[in-house]
């Protein structure tokens, strides 16, 4: 077991396989990890800018090469590149303003990541989605991913959707009340709920 595992998350198996059946068979399939942080809200928060729209593959690969260019990746060093000079690692117009918005509001303490372990999970969001470029499901992955929250349920994520699609509904389409209905049973360990199901659908996990 990976020692970043969050210290809640054996209770939090244990109590969604005693409460819904398809957590009953899909945790011992994928026991032996889970939700893990990188340990630096920046850098989080940077890569979810770059990886939007794009795929994991694609997004690892310009991640890399602005990584190189910035070489450390901090609000300073960002703030310093020129926007050329950000788009030649295969950045679009939009995600270099993006960056460089978030490079300001951390720089600048317009954003208060210090204090965001005593804040609820609400207060955060909605800090986080006044920042170009982040909206309220790049803002649940952040708590979810970052912050390891307990009980985030990402509705509007495509692979909830559809992992709760396959396993509660014979694949029928789902609404937002059925979402909602199903994760019920999983609170207040939503997150691990969802994180599960994710692997349902790719057994490799990804990370922000």
């Amino acid at each position: 077991m990976s020692a970043a595992r969050p210290p809640y998350w054996d209770d939090a198996c244990a109590a969604l396989m005693r409460t819904d059946r398809v957590m009953r068979r899909l945790i011992p399939q994928h026991g032996q990890v889970g939700l893990q942080s990188r340990g630096d809200a920046f850098q989080t928060l940077a890569r979810s800018v770059v990886g939007q729209q794009i795929s994991v593959k694609a997004a690892q690969s310009v991640w890399d090469r602005f990584a190189a260019c910035v070489g450390s990746v901090t609000p300073a060093r960002v703030l310093a590149q020129e926007t050329e000079a950000l788009r030649g690692c295969g950045l679009s117009q939009r995600k270099c303003e993006y960056l460089r918005d978030l490079a300001g509001r951390f720089d600048s303490g317009l954003v208060h990541p210090a204090q965001w372990a005593a804040m609820g999970d609400e207060a955060i969001i909605a800090e986080l989605v006044a920042i170009r470029g982040i909206g309220r499901w790049t803002a649940e992955m952040f708590l979810m991913f970052h912050l390891l929250r307990p009980d985030v349920l990402p509705l509007d994520d495509i692979g909830l959707q559809r992992g709760i699609s396959q396993r509660y509904f014979s694949g029928e389409a789902v609404t937002r009340s059925d979402l909602r209905e199903v994760a019920q049973a999983w609170a207040p360990w939503r997150s691990v709920g969802t994180w599960y199901i994710w692997r349902s659908l790719d057994a490799i996990a990804v990370e922000y």
